[in-house]
C-alpha cells in the first residue's frame, strides 16, 4: 500500500503532462492569419526568447555557486547531506522551464487567439484558454512529478535503505534535502518575477508615456517602437515569471506540509509517511480536477459571459478536489487523535485534517473574490477611481492608493480566521495543509491567469495587424477578464504564500529547536522590526528599477519619432529591437538588487544574531509582505481596469467621458504608476516571504540549539575547545567539548 501510494503521485504529474502535450499540439494546429500577423507574432516569440537566453545566463552563474556552497554545507553536519546540491540544482531547473513552457506556448497562442477572434469570441476564448491550460498543466504536472519522483528517491535512500524511523533523523534528512529542491525552485521564481516584472513595465511605460500621452497613437500602434516589447514583456512577466512563481509556490506548500507531516507519530497502513504523503496526494488529484474543469470552460455566443464560464470551471474544480480529499484523508490516516511530536501542539482526527483541508479552499476562493470586487471594471472601488479622475491626476493617484490600502482588511480578516480554524481543526498541521489544499488547484488558476496575457497579446497583433474593429472588440472582451483574473490569481498566490509561510515558519522553529520566540528581548524586536522593512525596500528597489528602465525607453521611442523620418506616416518601421535589447539589458541589470535581498538577509542575521532574531525578522517579513502585496497588486489592479473603463465610455455626473479626454488621460497616469505595483513588486511579495522562510529552514540545522557550530540564545559565537582525552583503553577516545 505505502509503495503504491508512493508511486501515484508521479504518476499524476506525468498524466498532467501528456494531457499538456496533447493540448499543445491542438494549439499548434490552429491557423495563424496572414503574412503580417505571423511577421509580428514572430518579433514577440523572438524578443522573449532573447530575453529569456539572457536571463538563463545570469540565473545560471547564481544556480552553480549556490549548489557548490549547498553541497560544501552538506558535509559540516551529521544530519545533513550534500545530495541537497543536486535537488537544488533539478528544483531551478524545473522552475525556469515551467516559465519556459508557458512561455512558448503563449507565443504561439496569441496569433493563433488573433485568428479565432475573427470568427466568434467562443473560438478565441477557447483558443487562448487552451494555451493558459497547457501552461498550467505543465507547471503542476512538473511540480507533482518533480516533489513526488524526488521524494521517493530520497525516502529510500535515507530511511529505507539505512533501516532509519520514519519520525527520526533519516526523514529529516530527506525533507532537509527536498527543502534545497524548494530552494532552487523558489530562488529562480523570484529572478524571473522581478526580471521579468522589470522588463514588462519599462516596456510597458515607455509605450504609454511617449505613444499614447505625447503622440496621442493608440497602445499597440504599429508605429510606437516600444509596442513589440511591450507585448514581449507580457510574456516574459506574466506568464514566464509567473509560471516560475507558482511552480516554486506549488513546491514550497507541498514542503510545509511534508515536513510539519513528519513531526506526527502515526499508526497508519503506510509506515508512518501518511502525513507525509498526503499533500503529495491531495497536489496529484487536484491536478487531475483541474483537467476535468478545464473542460467546462465555454461560451455559446457573442453574448456569453466569459467571467461566468471562468468561474464555472474553477468552482468545478475545487468542489471534486474537496470531495476526493475526505474520502482519501479518510482512508490514509488512522483512526483516534494525532500528535505531532516535537511541535507544541494539540491532538487532533483526521476529519479535522479534512476540515483544514477544505478551510484552505473556502479561504482561496474568498480571496478571489474580494480580490475581484476591489479591481474588476463595474465595480464600486473602480468607479470611484473613475469619478476621481475627472478632476485630474492627483486625486486620481489619490483613490487607487485609498482603494489599495482599503483593500488589505477584508483579505487580512479572511486569512485571520483561516489560520485560526485550520490550527482549531489540526494543529500548525493543519495551517499546511489548508495552504496545499488551497493550491491543490493551481494547474485550473494557472490556466485562468494564463489566458489574460494571451488575449493581450492578441489585441496587440489585431493592433498592429490592423484588423477590423470587431477582432479588437473581441480580444479586449477576453484582455478585460483577463486583468481581473490576474488581478484575482495574486491575490490567491499572497494568501497562499501567508499559510505557507506560517506553515514553514512551525517547521524552522521544530528544526531550529527554538522553545518560544520572545520579543520582550530586545534583539529579538530588533529582527522583527528588520524583518518587516525589508518587503519595504524590496518594493523600493523593484520600482525605481522600472522607473530607471523606463526612462531608458522613453528616451529611446522619443529618439526614433525625432530622428527616424517617416514613422508617423506608416512609411518606415521603427527600429523594435533596439527597443526589446534596452528592456532585456535593463531587466537583467537591475533584478540582482533585490534578489540578493531576499537570499543574503535571513543568512546574514541568522548567522550572526541566531535563530530566535532570525525568527523575528521572519515574523515580520510575513505580515508586511502579505499586507504589501495586497495593497500592490489590487491598487494596480484597479488603476488599470479604470483606464480601461474609459476606452468603453464612463458617465460621470452626467457626462459621458471617453478615450483620449482629459479624465481618461489622467487614467493613463494612474495606471502608469499601478503597473509596477501589479506586476513587478506586488506579485513578487509572495516569493519574498516564502523564499526567506526556506532559506531559513536550509539553514536552521547549522544555527539551531543543537548544532555543533553552535550559536548561543543571544547570538555570540560560542568559543568551543576540543581536547582530545585518552581513556584507560587506548582504542578509546572521548572528546570533550569545553565551553
Amino acid at each position: 500500500m505505502e509503495q503504491l501510494f508512493l508511486y501515484l503521485v508521479p504518476f499524476l504529474g506525468i498524466i498532467g503532462l501528456l494531457i499538456m502535450a496533447i493540448k499543445s499540439a491542438w494549439v499548434t494546429k490552429q491557423p495563424t492569419g496572414d503574412e503580417k500577423m505571423v511577421e509580428l507574432a514572430g518579433y514577440i516569440a523572438k524578443g522573449a526568447m532573447s530575453f529569456l537566453k539572457a536571463e538563463w545566463k545570469v540565473m545560471g552563474y547564481f544556480v552553480v555557486i549556490a549548489a557548490i556552497i549547498l553541497g560544501w554545507s552538506g558535509t559540516l553536519l551529521d544530519n545533513s547531506s550534500p545530495v541537497i546540491a543536486i535537488a537544488f540544482v533539478i528544483g531551478a531547473v524545473l522552475s525556469a522551464f515551467a516559465g519556459y513552457l508557458g512561455m512558448k506556448i503563449a507565443t504561439k497562442s496569441n496569433v493563433r487567439t488573433t485568428e479565432a477572434a475573427k470568427t466568434s469570441l467562443a473560438k478565441a476564448l477557447n483558443v487562448s484558454f487552451t494555451g493558459g491550460t497547457v501552461m498550467g498543466l505543465g507547471v503542476a504536472g512538473l511540480a507533482v512529478l518533480g516533489m513526488g519522483g524526488l521524494f521517493i528517491i530520497f525516502y529510500n535512500m535515507f530511511v529505507v535503505s539505512t533501516g532509519g524511523d520514519v519520525n527520526g533523523h533519516e526523514m529529516e534528512t530527506a525533507l532537509e534535502v527536498l527543502a534545497g529542491f524548494s530552494l532552487g525552485a523558489e530562488s529562480i521564481a523570484l529572478f524571473a518575477r522581478v526580471g521579468g516584472g522589470i522588463y514588462t513595465k519599462a516596456a510597458d511605460v515607455g509605450a504609454d508615456l511617449v505613444g499614447k500621452v505625447e503622440a496621442g497613437i493608440p497602445e499597440d500602434d504599429v508605429r510606437n517602437p516600444a509596442t513589440i516589447a511591450d507585448n514581449v514583456g507580457d510574456n516574459v512577466g506574466d506568464v514566464a515569471g509567473m509560471g516560475a512563481d507558482l511552480f516554486g509556490s506549488y513546491v514550497a506548500t507541498i514542503l510545509a506540509s511534508m515536513v510539519l507531516g513528519r513531526e506526527i507519530v502515526s499508526n497508519d497502513n503506510f509506515g508512518g509517511i501518511a502525513p507525509v504523503l498526503l499533500p503529495l496526494v491531495i497536489a496529484g488529484l487536484g491536478l487531475v480536477f483541474s483537467i476535468v474543469g478545464t473542460l467546462f470552460v465555454k461560451i455559446k455566443s457573442e453574448n456569453g459571459n466569459v467571467q461566468a464560464a471562468l468561474n464555472k470551471g474553477n468552482w468545478l474544480s475545487i468542489l471534486l478536489t474537496v470531495a476526493a480529499s475526505f474520502f482519501v484523508i479518510d482512508f490514509m490516516l488512522p483512526e483516534g487523535d494525532l500528535v505531532m511530536s516535537r511541535i507544541n501542539s494539540a491532538s487532533f482526527t483526521k476529519m479535522g485534517v479534512f476540515g483544514a483541508v477544505f478551510i484552505g479552499l473556502v479561504v482561496g476562493a474568498l480571496m478571489s473574490i474580494i480580490t475581484e470586487y476591489y479591481t474588476a471594471m463595474g465595480k464600486g472601488p473602480v468607479n470611484s477611481i473613475i469619478k476621481q479622475s475627472s478632476t485630474g491626476h492627483a486625486t486620481n493617484i489619490i483613490g487607487g492608493l485609498a482603494v489599495g490600502m482599503q483593500s488589505t482588511v477584508l483579505p487580512i480578516l479572511v486569512l485571520a480566521a483561516g489560520i485560526f480554524t485550520s490550527y482549531m481543526s489540526a494543529g500548525l498541521y493543519g495551517v499546511a495543509i489548508a495552504a496545499a489544499g488551497m493550491m491543490a488547484t493551481t494547474a485550473m488558476q494557472l490556466a485562468i491567469d494564463a489566458f489574460g496575457p494571451i488575449a493581450d497579446n492578441a489585441g496587440g497583433i489585431a493592433e498592429m495587424a490592423g484588423l477590423p474593429k470587431e477582432v479588437r472588440e473581441r480580444t479586449d472582451i477576453l484582455d478585460a477578464v483577463g486583468n481581473t483574473t490576474a488581478a484575482s490569481g495574486k491575490g490567491f498566490a499572497i494568501a497562499s504564500a501567508a499559510l505557507t509561510a506560517l506553515a514553514l515558519f512551525a517547521a524552522y522553529v521544530g528544526i531550529s529547536g527554538i522553545s518560544t520566540i520572545d520579543i520582550y528581548k530586545a534583539d529579538v524586536l530588533s529582527g522583527l522590526f528588520v524583518g518587516a522593512m525589508i518587503p519595504f525596500i524590496f518594493s523600493a528597489l523593484a520600482i525605481a528599477a522600472v522607473g530607471r528602465a523606463a526612462m531608458d525607453m522613453v528616451n529611446e521611442v522619443r529618439r526614433q519619432f525625432k530622428e527616424i523620418p517617416g514613422i508617423m506616416q506608416f512609411k518606415t518601421k521603427p527600429d523594435y529591437e533596439k527597443c526589446v535589447e534596452i528592456s532585456t539589458k535593463a531587466s537583467i541589470r537591475e533584478m540582482v538588487a533585490p534578489g540578493a535581498i531576499a537570499l543574503i538577509s535571513p543568512i546574514v542575521v541568522g548567522f550572526l544574531f541566531g535563530h530566535e532574531v532570525l525568527g523575528g525578522m521572519l515574523a515580520g517579513v510575513t505580515v508586511s509582505g502579505v499586507l504589501m502585496g495586497i495593497f500592490q497588486n489590487n491598487a494596480g489592479g484597479a488603476w488599470d481596469n479604470a483606464k480601461k473603463s474609459f476606452e468603453k465610455g464612463v458617465e460621470i455626473d452626467g457626462e459621458m467621458y471617453y478615450k483620449g479626454s482629459e479624465p481618461h488621460k489622467a487614467s493613463v497616469t494612474g495606471d502608469t504608476v499601478g503597473d509596477p505595483f501589479k506586476d513587478t513588486s506586488g506579485p513578487s511579495m509572495n516569493i519574498l516571504i516564502k523564499l526567506t522562510s526556506i532559506v531559513s529552514i536550509v539553514i536552521a540545522p547549522y544555527i539551531s540549539v543543537d548544532s555543533p557550530l553552535g550559536l548561543s540564545d543571544n547570538g555570540e559565537a560560542k568559543t568551543k575547545k576540543v581536547a582530545q582525552v585518552v581513556t584507560q583503553e587506548p582504542s578509546t577516545i572521548e572528546v570533550l567539548k569545553i565551553d
